[in-house]
């Protein structure tokens, strides 16, 4: 019998949540929400430009709160916002009541990813100094996961056969 937990991924911004979190959805025949994409569609205006004209205050708290909808849908996949995981109410009802998987990068990997990318406008502005210690910050953090996916040497299909079999063996 399959749970009514949702697989919930988490990572910094460029680790492949999307992606992975599509993938995986399609694997399983599930439906797959993104965060980042619905907080778009609500307000019609991309991330970058709800933090130029509204502010990350905003963000922020609208990020919260479609979030927090959300999660509480039943077997679904949920790819977070690469802050969300921050926010103490998120992070709370993500490892109670889902699966959650971080994608996890070397820093390398991650500041090629992110940096001068204008569609992250939390990284744009920030040097590299300021983005490894973004990155180590965030990162003591998504620690919380239940589970930790070492993506370093992995191709897409292989990350998401090992996502798929820890969901299986925790179908019991």
């Amino acid at each position: 019998m399959k749970s009514n937990k949702n697989l919930v991924f988490l990572g910094m911004m460029g680790s492949g949540k999307s992606t992975i979190g599509s993938l995986v959805s399609k694997k399983l025949n599930l439906k797959f929400l993104d965060i980042d994409e619905n907080i778009e569609k609500e307000l019609n205006m991309k991330i970058s430009e709800i933090f130029e004209k509204r502010g990350e205050t905003f963000f922020r708290n609208l990020e919260e709160k479609i979030t927090l909808r959300i999660l509480s849908s039943k077997n679904s996949v949920i790819s977070l916002g690469g802050g969300s995981f921050i926010n103490d109410k998120i992070r709370k009802e993500v490892v109670t009541k889902n699966y959650s998987f971080w994608l996890s990068w070397n820093i390398v990997t991650l500041l090629n990813r992110i940096k001068n990318s204008k569609k992250r406008p939390v990284a744009y502005k920030l040097s590299e100094d300021s983005l490894k210690s973004l990155i180590s910050k965030r990162s003591k953090i998504y620690a919380k996961a239940e589970f930790k996916i070492n993506c370093d040497k992995l191709k897409k299909s292989e990350i998401v056969k090992k996502i798929l079999q820890i969901y299986e063996d925790n179908q019991t």
